[in-house]
């Protein structure tokens, strides 16, 4: 049986993710100017104007792609068991993206995996789909990853999330992304603060970049350093700016995870803070709060999210989201189980 606080902390990371997606959803493509000339200071779900280029018709609280790609990925992972099943993923990939299409959300899938998708459905290869991935969508879903795998060995862990990564993002750039968000995840869901949580980040970073198809961009361990101490210290009017000014918000993954990392630290790791500071930013706002509140609830723990503001969540079956998380905790427990050494295995040496 899963421990309370590990699995409060896991329930954190995929909520707090959750809140951070839907407080982005209305203000997502659009810039900072134009988010306070419709909407003044974001600071609660609101329904996006009626002719949002990807968000009209849904109705506030809503979720995207990132909370829905995370959660499958997650029941994957689960089903999957110690070897992730690549051929059942992209599957899954493939019929989630048709249920998309019949909602006619399809515009808000990100460009590596609508591209990936559209490659294996015209009969290219899963292991080549993904060579070209580069932007953000790899990072935005990792967190179960984080969830069910222990940080160390870190080669291990980093590995586990490349070989998630390789049907839509198997690139240097992509998994060197995925795995930070991931390892921050998983440091916090070990128990630690967002500060530690954000040390492993840079480090898995680092080991991620040595995998996966090689692409040009600036090295995402180094950009997320830079981007916290870019904005340590500053009001979060400033910080904003910066953010949006220097660090990027796009959807290349070199300027929306460093971004979600330097919203971690001007929120200080409060998973609600961070979700507003992203809606705010303009450009990728969903991907950016989903990432930054994803790393601060697993840090934080679900019993911390304003619960008011969870109730307030559309789109999203909060069963289904318990009994995941606690799926990826027993797996994640049971493995740290086997990696210790007991008396038999000592006896056996």
């Amino acid at each position: 049986m899963p421990d309370t606080i590990t699995l409060d902390r896991a329930l954190g990371a995929l909520v707090g993710g959750a809140l951070g997606d839907a407080l982005g959803m209305p203000t997502q493509l659009l810039s900072p100017a134009r988010i306070a000339e419709l909407y003044g200071h974001v600071e609660d779900f609101i329904t996006p104007f009626a002719d949002h280029p990807v968000s009209k018709g849904l109705v506030a609280g809503t979720i995207t792609d990132d909370t829905e790609q995370a959660l499958l990925l997650g029941r994957i992972l689960v089903e999957s068991g110690e070897r992730f099943d690549h051929a059942r993923w992209v599957n899954a990939l493939l019929d989630w993206e048709r249920e998309v299409k019949a909602r006619g959300s399809y515009d808000l899938l990100g460009p590596s995996t609508k591209r990936a998708i559209d490659a294996i459905n015209n009969g290219v290869p899963a292991e080549e789909a993904g060579r070209g991935g580069d932007t953000n969508g790899a990072a935005m879903r990792i967190a179960p990853v984080g969830i069910m795998k222990p940080l160390e060995p870190l080669d291990v862990f980093v590995a586990k999330v490349a070989e998630t990564c390789r049907a839509t993002h198997n690139t240097s750039i992509a998994i060197a992304s995925a795995a930070a968000v991931a390892a921050a995840v998983s440091r916090g869901v070990s128990g630690d603060d967002w500060r530690a949580a954000s040390d492993s980040a840079v480090a898995a970073a680092r080991r991620g970049a040595t995998l996966g198809h090689w692409v040009t961009g600036g090295d995402i361990a180094a950009r997320i350093v830079w981007a916290q101490d870019l904005v340590r210290g500053k009001a979060i009017s400033d910080a904003i700016r910066l953010i949006t000014d220097l660090v990027g918000t796009g959807v290349a993954s070199q300027e929306s995870v460093p971004a979600a990392f330097a919203v971690l630290e001007v929120a200080g790791g409060d998973p609600w803070q961070a979700a507003v500071i992203s809606a705010n930013l303009g450009g990728d706002t969903d991907t950016i709060g989903a990432i930054a509140a994803g790393m601060a609830g697993a840090c934080t723990g679900f019993s911390r999210l304003p619960q008011d503001r969870v109730a307030g969540l559309k789109g999203i079956d909060m069963v289904g989201v318990r009994a995941l998380a606690a799926d990826l905790v027993a797996a994640r427990t049971s493995k740290d189980r086997a990696d210790k050494p007991g008396p038999d295995k000592d006896a056996a040496a």
